[in-house]
């Protein structure tokens, strides 16, 4: 008898053993690739030292940031990819104050990098802002950092979103057709949508991101505080993996391979990425992982000051960069 108790108890050390042993399943959103990294951080093998072990991805693809945002308040995502404009929204408007912004996403317009693209047909009369005036605008989702972009701009010149203009949600996939076959008069675009050879040949840009909103932190991965403190290790793991993948695509020895990665992934012709990913026509992305506050902070003032938030947000509040910080420490410079 004495011996079946010891071999219970071993078993059942064995079983708790394996269950600690089990990887965080760690959901995390994403938009488009490639200013989305997430379904292809690990593609190339060897770069993820915890994937797997400590932790295991799970990327879920969203249409826009917004949409993630309510997987987030629902318990669906454990790390989302949110706009600032998201993040505002969370904070204010859906009361989110355990919102922690936690690493870099991309980064419009910074150090001389892409901006993304507003864009009309070449034969459009649309030439300065004032003439999108009863005009049909369309955007990827309603409230993400490019649509709240597009109507900041439209309102320093006194046009307002509903009264004056029409909007309307189009897939990044299918915002080249929308505006080509003339069922909206301005499209948002974002590489690699944006090099399209035939939709260049045809459209022409009338502001870009950085006209609209300055230097903007575009997109930012974020968690809420309880699942931090409860997955702290397991994040750090992910986010040194992360660092790893960041500085493994934008080093310029490898991009033929990362054009290739991206390219397959994307199911398109590698040529259309080959002159401008991963270079300064692409957005910036921090090699740390390290978020721009201050121009997240500058984004949000511009919300303010359009009324498109309440209140001032005082980003420093909702922001724990310990964990990238740690992660990047581990990589090194």
């Amino acid at each position: 008898m004495h011996r079946i108790a010891v071999v219970l108890i071993v078993g059942l050390w064995v079983v708790a053993g394996a269950a600690r042993a089990e990887p965080l399943k760690l959901r995390i959103g994403w938009v488009v690739v490639p200013a989305s990294l997430e379904p292809i951080y690990f593609a190339k093998p060897g770069i993820a030292l915890h994937n797997g072990k400590s932790y295991q991805l799970e990327p879920i693809h969203f249409a826009g940031t917004t949409q993630q945002l309510q997987a987030l308040g629902t318990g669906d995502l454990d790390l989302a990819n949110l706009a600032y404009s998201a993040v505002g929204a969370a904070i204010q408007n859906a009361n989110m104050r355990d919102l922690r912004v936690i690493f870099d996403g991309v980064q419009d317009g910074a150090h001389g990098y892409y901006s993304n693209e507003f864009m009309v047909l070449k034969d459009s009369p649309i030439r300065r802002i004032e003439d999108l005036k009863g005009k049909v605008l369309a955007t990827n989702a309603i409230g993400t950092a490019v649509d709240i972009g597009m109507k900041a701009i439209a309102l320093r010149q006194g046009l307002e979103d509903r009264r004056d203009f029409s909007v309307i949600e189009v897939g990044f996939p299918n915002m080249k057709s929308v505006l080509l076959s003339r069922k909206a008069d301005l499209g948002t675009f974002v590489p690699p949508f944006a090099y399209d050879p035939e939709l260049r040949s045809q459209a022409r840009t009338l502001f870009t991101m950085k006209d609209a909103m300055g230097v903007t932190q575009l997109t930012i991965l974020t968690a809420r505080d309880a699942f931090i403190k409860q997955h702290r290790a397991q994040i750090v793991d992910f986010m040194e993996d992360a660092i790893r993948a960041i500085r493994w695509y934008t080093d310029p020895k490898n991009h033929d391979e990362a054009v290739q990665i991206v390219a397959k992934f994307m199911k398109r012709p590698p040529a259309l990425f080959q002159q401008w990913l991963f270079t300064k026509g692409d957005d910036y992305r921090d090699r740390s992982g390290v978020p721009d506050l201050a121009a997240l902070q500058r984004n949000l003032d511009t919300e303010q000051r359009l009324g498109l938030l309440k209140e001032k947000i005082d980003v420093r509040k909702y922001a724990d960069l310990s964990l990238a910080k740690e992660a990047g420490q581990r990589v090194g410079p």
